[in-house]
């Protein structure tokens, strides 16, 4: 069979997609962005056949490629609740599915506890979805308003993840939290910024926490409280996390209110509002936040914070901010966006 040059292109093209499976591509979730690996395929296919394959940004950036909510086994430390595998394809919830029958799981505690939802068949639980209801923002933090199935239940923006009922998490639909990065430039031993050799640029870096849970190093944040305003969350959320003020004195809390107070006052810069692809997420209930970075210029500032980590964490360390890094959910794709914000290597 003979083919054209530009026909063997799309062949070969063509090829190279169905190995790497691009799934399909949703208009919904803005954080839902295809791996790296499958925008490097999506490049070089567009190298060779342009005038067909080259995807447009917004293309790329909304593709519906959440992969942490699909992770296999649902992180809880006591049984082990398995998703069923939900493939790249069947992710929308557009993509007819007729023998999806998702794990359902809510952990026994969330139903116990003063804080969560009460479940959707109680008859005083009457939800006001895609609303402020009462105190509680049900409110997503993307830009359209999330579905409710036939059932009442509201639908993850970003498609299935293999796992139904709320899983640890408190809120039925968009549970919001709050996650302050605060960086320093990386200095040697004369008060120099330390600059990478490769890219020329200098080294952030910030304040990370290891989680007590087992999910690994992380930005120290954690949930709005209802009625809470999102800068009282940040701050609530470093002083708990990274100054353990749960275990201080009133003298010792007292006395980093103040210097945090005078850090963060300065104001921040939002980096990121939305979907967070976190393995807790579940088709009716998932994980959104801000993130906003406080920025440190001399070093100074933050140099009198008395960080230790708090009664949730393993540990706490100022990390470089680099590619190799390895984090919580999409903690990491947050301090990429911080370290492009301060001209910072990446």
């Amino acid at each position: 069979m003979l083919v054209s040059r530009e026909g063997g292109r799309l062949l070969a093209a063509a090829a190279i997609v169905s190995s790497v499976g691009l799934g399909r591509v949703s208009a919904r979730c803005t954080f839902c962005t295809l791996t790296s690996q499958r925008q490097n395929w999506l490049s070089f296919v567009g190298a060779l056949f342009p005038s067909v394959a080259s995807p447009s940004p917004v293309c790329i950036q909304l593709a519906s490629m959440h992969e942490k909510a699909r992770c296999t086994v649902y992180p809880l430390r006591a049984d082990q609740i398995e998703r069923i595998k939900v493939p790249d394809d069947k992710v929308e919830w557009s993509t007819e599915w007729a023998d999806y029958s998702p794990t359902e799981f809510t952990a026994p505690f969330v139903l116990k506890a003063p804080w969560a939802d009460p479940e959707l068949n109680n008859p005083e639980f009457e939800p006001k979805w895609n609303s402020l209801d009462g105190k509680v923002n049900r409110v997503s933090y993307e830009p359209k308003k999330y579905d409710i199935d036939a059932k009442g239940k509201p639908l993850n923006p970003c498609g299935r993840t293999g796992l139904c009922g709320r899983g640890i998490l408190g809120r039925w639909g968009p549970n919001h939290a709050a996650d302050p990065v605060v960086t320093r430039w990386q200095r040697d031993s004369n008060g120099d910024k330390v600059v990478n050799t490769d890219t020329g640029l200098p080294i952030l870096e910030f304040v990370c926490i290891e989680r007590g849970d087992g999910g690994g190093w992380a930005i120290p944040g954690g949930m709005v409280d209802p009625g809470e305003k999102v800068a009282v969350t940040l701050k609530r959320e470093f002083m708990e996390e990274a100054m353990d003020s749960t275990q201080a004195s009133k003298e010792e809390n007292a006395q980093n209110s103040k210097l945090v107070d005078s850090f963060f006052s300065a104001g921040g810069t939002e980096v990121y509002k939305g979907y967070v692809d976190d393995p807790r997420n579940t088709d009716n209930a998932w994980m959104e936040t801000v993130v906003m970075n406080f920025h440190d210029e001399t070093g100074n500032k933050v140099g009198n914070l008395k960080l230790k980590a708090g009664d949730d964490a393993k540990n706490l360390k100022w990390m470089a901010i680099g590619k190799s890094l390895t984090l919580y959910a999409s903690h990491k794709s947050f301090v990429e966006k911080v370290a492009k914000l301060q001209k910072a290597h990446w």
